[in-house]
């Protein structure tokens, strides 16, 4: 029988908190980090470590600045 264990979803500390403090949270699954919405947390995405690691990157490094 498999043990089921709850998410902890982590936030940034910088996020504040309360109402209308929406932001990412992450949490570690067993094959691959999951990423959630805090205002939506019914949608969650899964990344391997290496892929969220080039997209965070690519966000400090202003890659995306200019995409739309």
């Amino acid at each position: 029988m498999a043990v089921h264990v709850p998410t902890r979803w982590q936030k940034s500390t910088y996020s504040g908190g309360g109402d209308g403090n929406h932001c990412l949270e992450l949490a570690e699954g067993r094959e691959a980090i999951e990423v959630r919405e805090s205002d939506d947390p019914g949608v969650v995405v899964m990344a391997t470590p290496g892929s969220l690691q080039s997209l965070m990157r690519g966000i400090k490094e202003g890659e995306f600045d200019r995409v739309g």
